[in-house]
């Protein structure tokens, strides 16, 4: 019977007109308060009641305005009343359980369910539930525990909550020992257990017997298809993953926007960005899910554009983004380099009230230390009050990316001493990094030491490529290959690849030749390899192995593509290729590059030509180096933009200087290396080609690549 609130309000109005009530009154008027779920009046009753000292015979009063307090999650209001009752019985503590459990007060929760005098299965279940909800899995297990002690019979609801606990910890051991309670009890009819079993198998990773368990269903709902789809789409089985939706589609059932984000993500890993763009398409009804799914796949993908494009139709949508999707965005900045995007998303977290989030934090010191803003980054570091290792990470990370290696190895120390945070790979391979570029060798052998030594963590190939290129950059390749030889691990493209590379640098053509073939067997198309081993034989004059070298790329049919740079005037992006003509401005480019290059000549620069791969004559060695897509860049934002400034980071040591000053003070740097990078720049242009620039690659390309950001985000 639907209650009239107004006829309610009235009814307490009288009330307190009256003075005193009966016991009848009471209890009709408290009634009516919870069915209408009115807490307001109800308080307004309680008010009363205390006013006139009215003390119930029983708590059947009290236990209904708790109940209401708990549905309405009225804590202060339930635990004033609750204190004072003069009756309490089991069901006004599990009132108390109900409400701390939906507002998600896991102490409050735990610490009453332990002064309970006694407890029954209704007890149990609302604390399993509540701590298992609240990510509080060890916890539920071991309420549960208590309950069998106890000598409580658990219920489904029980079951399911303790599966999902098991789920949580991916405890499988402890999972299929809840199952076989199950199966003694008898409890394999009911579909919410069975689904919680399949999904708990499927996250576990035994995803037959998932499978297994989900053919067996007799009543499947839409939670077992999606359980089962999500469990192949986790185990990395995408095909599984298609089919079974189209099954599921053949059984009746329409998927949801579940059903729907996963078979976008299997279409992503797949590779398959325009069936997911169409999928999406055709969705009418989007949610925040689906969004993020498709900015997610995009930026993994690298159309990084295409993800920022989608949050902008996202947002006007009016569908608002969660800490998941707005830290998605400021990783396609980040891959991006992209500062002005990435200060959008800054400034729309912040209005949302997510910047402190964890994980949007930690993203924002990552985009920051990207674009080059370390100082930006080092005090968004410095405003996260509850750091992890993801965040730590960051920070050191971006230290060691943008040449402040020794910042990023007192930030590790900080870390180990002052935090107590226990580093793990991905903090090593920075701080080795760190220790590379810095050429601190003996350094590094000790923290490399020190991870299996200390930290309990096995090197795994990217720190063995670090110290390649640690040993190799000192000049120890004999040690190097010596490293590499005694490995636990087998040598991949990565570790021949850092072995090529030192090779390339100190013109040990021996152990060149030895990594370029082994990498020649492991990627045969990749053309990386073959033009810096081509690269070592020109520098030698052995043009004879060089053209052996281009005659082996044809028969293998070994093609390099051209990886191209790019500059950000206005919000529009400018593309590069070496001696690049097709640009609106191109006469007018080459102009600038050819008059900044003059006045460097005409103060002492003198290029080396020493390493261009062509046999030809002088003049055309210097034309082959002159214009590189970087140069090309270079010379358009300075053409573009020549009088603005811009605050600079500390990695400078001048700030607001004239954008033209800072080319023309820093171009003979960024000619050097170039210069210098030209050995090396091809092989790892044509790896990188599918990216926005290949600068990222080598340490000197790196500090170009600081250099560029500086001059192109001018504001």
């Amino acid at each position: 019977m639907k209650v009239d609130k107004l006829k309610l309000r009235q009814a307490v109005d009288s009330l307190y007109s009256i003075g005193p009530a009966s016991q009848e009154s009471y209890t009709r008027l408290v009634l009516e308060c919870f069915r209408a779920n009115d807490a307001d009046q109800a308080k307004r009753l309680q008010s009363h009641m205390d006013a006139y000292s009215y003390r119930p015979a029983d708590s059947f009063i009290h236990n209904r305005l708790l109940h209401l307090y708990a549905k309405s999650g009225q804590i202060p209001s339930a635990r004033q009343l609750f204190d004072k009752m003069p009756h309490r019985d089991i069901f006004s503590w599990n009132a108390m359980l109900s409400l701390y459990a939906k507002s998600g007060c896991v102490d409050d929760l735990q610490g009453t369910f332990d002064r309970m005098p006694s407890r029954d299965s209704v007890s149990y279940n609302t604390v399993i539930s509540g701590l298992a909800g609240r990510g509080c899995a060890s916890k539920a297990l071991s309420a549960f525990v208590k309950m069998q002690r106890e000598g409580v019979v658990p219920t489904g609801y029980t079951v399911v909550s303790v599966v999902n606990a098991c789920t949580q910890l991916l405890d499988l051991r402890r999972g299929k020992q809840i199952h076989g309670r199950i199966i003694v009890r008898d409890f394999g009819g009911n579909p919410f257990i069975s689904n919680a079993l399949t999904d708990m198998y499927a996250k576990c990773g035994e995803i037959a017997v998932a499978r297994w368990l989900f053919d067996r269903m007799t009543n499947k709902n839409l939670v077992s298809w999606n359980s089962m789809i999500s469990g192949y789409l986790k185990n990395g089985q995408t095909d599984k993953c298609i089919d079974l939706v189209g099954e599921m589609e053949l059984s009746g059932l329409k998927p949801d926007q579940v059903t729907l984000s996963s078979i976008l993500s299997a279409y992503f890993r797949n590779g398959c960005l325009e069936q997911a763009g169409k999928l999406f398409r055709k969705i009418s009804a989007k949610d925040k899910v689906c969004w993020t799914t498709m900015i997610v796949g995009y930026t993994q993908n690298g159309k990084e554009e295409e993800a920022l494009m989608l949050f902008k139709e996202m947002t006007l949508a009016n569908v608002k983004p969660d800490t998941h999707t707005i830290s998605s965005v400021v990783s396609c900045c980040s891959k991006l380099a992209s500062l002005n995007h990435g200060q959008v998303v800054h400034g729309k977290a912040f209005v949302m009230g997510v910047d402190d989030d964890l994980l949007v934090s930690s993203a924002l010191v990552d985009m920051y230390c990207k674009c080059g803003l370390t100082r930006d980054a080092s005090s968004l570091f410095t405003m996260i009050s509850a750091r992890n290792v993801v965040s730590w990470n960051s920070m050191i990370g971006g230290y060691a990316q943008n040449g402040q290696d020794s910042d990023a190895l007192a930030l590790f120390e900080s870390m180990l001493v002052e935090e107590e945070f226990k580093p793990d790979h991905i903090t090593f391979v920075s701080v080795l990094s760190a220790c590379n570029h810095a050429g601190l060798v003996e350094e590094g052998k000790r923290y490399f030491g020190s991870m299996s030594g200390i930290h309990g963590l096995s090197p795994t190939l990217d720190h063995y490529a670090c110290m390649v290129n640690l040993l190799g950059r000192s000049g120890s390749i004999d040690e190097a290959v010596e490293l590499i030889s005694s490995m636990p691990h087998k040598p991949d493209s990565l570790i021949w690849s850092s072995l090529l590379n030192v090779c390339a640098t100190k013109r040990n053509i021996k152990y060149g030749e030895m990594a370029a073939r082994k990498l020649f067997a492991l990627d045969p198309l990749n053309a990386g390899p073959y033009i810096l081993l081509s690269n070592m034989y020109a520098s030698d004059g052995r043009w004879k192995d060089v053209a052996a070298l281009r005659s082996l790329m044809k028969t293998n049919n070994v093609k390099k593509f051209a990886a191209y740079s790019w500059v950000d005037i206005n919000n529009e992006v400018h593309k590069f290729v070496a001696n690049d003509r097709i640009h609106v401005d191109s006469i007018a480019i080459y102009k600038e590059l050819d008059d900044l290059i003059k006045k460097v000549q005409e103060v002492g620069y003198k290029p080396s030509t020493n390493l261009v791969l062509h046999d030809v004559g002088e003049q055309e060695k210097l034309e082959s180096i002159s214009y590189h897509s970087e140069k090309l860049a270079l010379a358009f934002m300075l053409m573009k933009r020549p009088h603005e400034s811009m605050p600079m980071d500390d990695a400078m040591t001048v700030a607001n200087m004239d954008t033209r000053g800072l080319g023309m003070l820093l171009l003979p740097l960024l000619l050097l290396l170039l210069q210098h990078s030209n050995a090396t720049s091809t092989a790892a242009d044509s790896q990188a080609s599918s990216k926005r620039s290949s600068v990222q690659n080598l340490r000197r390309r790196e500090i170009l690549y600081t250099l560029l950001l500086v001059t192109t985000f001018a504001a």
